[in-house]
């Protein structure tokens, strides 16, 4: 199925910005909480990291989060989706968001632990070749600073490569399905089309999406504030370009 499309642009994601900020704000409860569930899981994660001597693999993980962020923005979307219809929401909301979700969205979830687990097993080779088995916390990175600074800069990048798939597959796909206006080829090429048409504009919100969210999760207190501003801009952008009434 092709669908008629509107520019991707930075005016447009500047909009979406703002209106993601607002719907995160008029959601605060669902939405925190929603996102308390990742960030816990992310806090023991992290810590578990932490206290086996692996802190330099906490920004990995960081990394790691873009990877299977897709998968969850179902409930997201469904909350995003309430707000414009002049709906109340409420935390069923989110259950319903992927209940009504095609079935097709959880071959998206299956490719992202498939490349989260092809990201982390690289990621830990990398360690092993580049840091070593040696415990390191915090307090040591600076007696081994060039170690870990080579560490994260490949790992990242290895990592960006492998974001920017998943990205041009399911940035536009992932709310096709929350909404069953497509199937998984025609979402998924539906994604890749205008990432790849807008390439710029597409490249500076993956780049917008990848830094707040990362930087959120390493500060870890923020994660519920930022994670819902950016997911209900990602919908809002997606309305945008994608808009039902074409």
């Amino acid at each position: 199925m092709l669908f008629a499309e509107r520019p991707l642009t930075f005016q447009a994601i500047g909009a979406a910005l703002s209106w993601g900020w607002r719907t995160a704000n008029a959601t605060r409860a669902v939405s925190i909480a929603y996102a308390g569930i990742f960030t816990t899981i992310g806090a023991v994660i992290m810590g578990a990291m932490l206290l086996a001597g692996r802190a330099p693999f906490v920004i990995m993980a960081a990394g790691g989060f873009m990877l299977v962020a897709p998968a969850i923005l179902a409930g997201f979307f469904a909350v995003a989706r309430g707000i414009r219809a002049g709906a109340s929401v409420t935390f069923t909301t989110l259950t319903e968001g992927f209940s009504r979700a095609s079935a097709a969205i959880w071959a998206i979830a299956l490719i992202c632990a498939l490349l989260f687990m092809i990201f982390i097993t690289d990621a830990a080779i990398l360690y092993a070749y580049m840091v070593g088995d040696d415990p390191i916390f915090p307090a040591d990175f600076i007696s081994v600073g060039a170690d870990i600074a080579s560490f994260v800069f490949w790992g990242l990048l290895s990592g960006a490569v492998i974001g920017f798939l998943l990205f041009a597959v399911s940035a536009f796909s992932v709310p096709l399905l929350c909404e069953r206006r497509s199937n998984l080829v025609g979402a998924v090429v539906t994604s890749v089309r205008i990432v790849m048409r807008h390439f710029i504009a597409a490249m500076g919100w993956a780049l917008l999406l990848s830094a707040t969210i990362i930087g959120s999760i390493l500060l870890l207190p923020l994660f519920p504030l930022v994670m819902p501003v950016m997911a209900y801009a990602s919908y809002e952008l997606y309305k945008t370009v994608l808009p039902a009434s074409t």
